[in-house]
């Protein structure tokens, strides 16, 4: 969310100024004075004349009825799309060019039933265009409001065509509804989805305007890097919400974001979020998009994850099993994300920090002191039950033994109760006692040769290794592709 300038032609440039210092003095406190390379290709000001063409090699559109939320609108194209069928109607066009500078969406009603096709509106993407993967994109919009009224600008696999949603990843960078819907005029909200985390149990959070409204123009967006997107308003300094790999649930959760995406931006009616329209809802209903900006980020100075004390704990303690240090970042470098893992047997590791909005990162330029990380290894403790307890085979075995012992107590029992000792009480005497000879040595000996010492984490030297990802790195998110990593020295007793 950078760039203000771009549309405020009626503002003075003394105004324009002004502004500018008190975004820079407002956004001081966290910021982030990362370099960004925008991207031309790949962003558009809207800046024709009225009525002029869309760019097509940037934008796509959606048509007819999708069928998905239980929305009601139709989706039109620009006037003149061949895609375009009843209800567009070309003179109440869904999205052009206003020439004031911006993009224009109008939703329409068409009729005063609740059905699908009851409203005309549009959503463009990028399907077939453009992709994007990590960087910076944004927004600058003014949206409506009112019953039944979706606004948003948001991202979705490229691969959703072959990898159902929501295992293709969703990223809505702002979605407002009204009221009903739990938002209004004031709020907007910021969202991931993916496996184990979509729908109403997506991993979002809301963000309130103290001045003003979602109807005045506002930018949008998320800085997106490996296992990390941030969300912002109005500024990339304002960042106010982050996810991470770290943050999605465990079972069925998984991150599903370092990958390729498309962008989409919509104006949907109805459905389970907002709700549905009625006679208050605008007709037109008004969305104007100033930009659409794609940058990339440059390269930063890695961080140095200096030199980490050292781990000496028993197996299974649960205090003396932490190192606590301090990443050495270069302020404006932006927020790092940082992950471990240890090469220790039946142990686990993990980072935390104290950033406020977010305990998997680390900020380069932080309010107040440096911020540090406390990684923890967790091992598991040894048992006091001898270990020959634990050889499987014995196990399974164990429950034949004490039936075949109950087995000769009855033989025995009732041997002496009638007071004869016959062969055929012998005989079953016998072929007990060797039942459990067999089971009890394992029928010529166990296959675990030696057999197992411990079951916890063995007494040893192991090493947790801490990762870290900056906002400039591009790769597939693996530890191996790290921007710095540094190993941590751990002794299980």
């Amino acid at each position: 969310m950078t760039n203000i300038w771009t549309n405020w032609r009626s503002i003075s440039r003394w105004k324009y100024l002004l502004a500018i210092v008190v975004l820079f003095l407002a956004g001081a406190g966290r910021a982030n004075a990362q370099t960004w390379n925008l991207v031309p290709s790949q962003s558009d000001e809207f800046n024709g004349v009225a009525n002029s063409p869309i760019d097509t090699t940037k934008w796509s559109f959606d048509h007819g009825n999708l069928n998905v939320n239980n929305e009601l609108e139709w989706y039109c194209g620009p006037v003149g799309d061949a895609q375009n069928a009843t209800p567009c109607n070309p003179a109440n066009p869904n999205v052009f060019i206003d020439g004031n500078g911006h993009l224009a969406f109008q939703a329409f009603r068409i009729n005063n039933t609740l059905v699908n096709g009851s409203w005309t509106s549009s959503r463009m993407n990028t399907n077939g265009t453009m992709t994007f993967q990590y960087g910076r994109l944004e927004a600058r919009m003014s949206l409506p409001v009112g019953p039944g009224l979706w606004p948003a600008f948001w991202a979705l696999g490229s691969n959703f065509a072959t990898v159902a949603w929501p295992g293709c990843g969703e990223m809505d960078f702002m979605e407002n509804v009204p009221a009903s819907g739990g938002l209004g005029p004031t709020k907007i909200r910021s969202t991931i989805h993916g496996p184990g985390y979509s729908g109403a149990n997506g991993l979002g959070q809301d963000f309130s305007f103290t001045v003003g409204d979602v109807t005045g123009f506002h930018i949008y967006g998320a800085i997106w890097s490996p296992n990390m997107v941030q969300f912002y308003v109005d500024s990339p300094s304002n960042v106010f919400f982050i996810r991470t790999a770290n943050d999605v649930p465990g079972g069925s959760g998984q991150w599903v974001f370092n990958h390729p995406f498309i962008n989409l931006t919509n104006l949907a009616v109805g459905g389970n979020f907002p709700g549905n329209p009625d006679s208050t809802t605008p007709s037109p209903a008004t969305m104007l998009v100033d930009y659409i900006h794609y940058y990339q980020a440059a390269a930063v100075t890695k961080p140095t994850l200096m030199n980490p004390p050292s781990i000496t704990v028993k197996a299974g303690a649960t205090s003396g099993n932490t190192s606590i240090f301090t990443p050495g970042l270069t302020s404006g470098t932006g927020f790092v994300y940082l992950s471990c893992s240890t090469n220790a047997p039946k142990a686990s590791c993990s980072v935390a920090t104290n950033d406020p909005l977010n305990t998997n990162v680390v900020n380069s330029s932080p309010a107040g002191a440096a911020e540090t990380a406390t990684v923890t290894i967790t091992t598991t403790a040894n048992s006091l039950v001898p270990p020959f307890l634990f050889d499987p085979q014995r196990l399974f075995r164990l429950p034949v033994v004490i039936i075949a012992a109950v087995l000769l107590f009855a033989v025995a029992a009732l041997a002496l109760r009638r007071r004869v000792w016959s062969p055929a009480y012998a005989a079953a005497v016998v072929l007990i006692l060797v039942g459990m000879t067999i089971a009890g040595c394992g029928g010529g000996g166990s296959t675990m040769t030696p057999p197992p010492t411990n079951n916890g984490t063995p007494p040893g030297s192991y090493s947790v290794t801490v990762y870290a990802f900056t906002e400039s790195n591009v790769s597939d998110g693996t530890n191996a592709n790290a921007d710095a990593n540094v190993s941590i020295p751990v002794t299980v007793n």
